[in-house]
């Protein structure tokens, strides 16, 4: 082939500094213009500590309730049934008004006595009732 002579082929090449410098301003200015949300957070205190009891007579006895392995159950160290129990906490809370009650329930002792105790107590108008494991084991 006369006439015709063989070039090597030009390689493309595209430069990016443009390109680069396009992104590094927009990206300061993306950053300049941004504004930081501060999140809001509750601010949790714990409660103060409480103050030292000023005489042992002045705070009121708490009416237990303990429920056996065998799921029998005192009142203050007296024996009565589920029946009795609402009765014996009404009584209790008609000497002292401002006593709290607590549920001492022995780990083998049924859940279903402790609920029903507990609902007794929410029905005799109690208004702190607290329900605890009994370490016996």
């Amino acid at each position: 082939m006369r006439g015709r002579t063989t070039r090597p082929a030009e390689e493309a090449n595209v430069d990016l500094t443009p390109m680069l410098d396009v992104v590094f301003i927009l990206l300061i200015f993306f950053i300049v213009t941004s504004t930081f949300i501060q999140e809001k957070t509750l601010g949790v205190e714990p409660p103060p500590p409480p103050a030292p009891p000023q005489d042992q007579q002045q705070q009121t006895p708490a009416i237990l309730v303990y429920i056996g392995e065998d799921n029998l159950i005192q009142v203050n160290g007296r024996y009565t049934d589920l029946g009795g129990v609402r009765a014996n906490m009404e009584r209790l809370r008609a000497e002292n008004p401002e006593s709290a009650l607590i549920i001492q329930a022995h780990p083998k002792a049924k859940t279903g006595t402790v609920i029903r105790i507990r609902d007794e107590a929410y029905n005799a108008q109690m208004d702190r009732v607290n329900v605890i494991r009994s370490a016996d084991e």
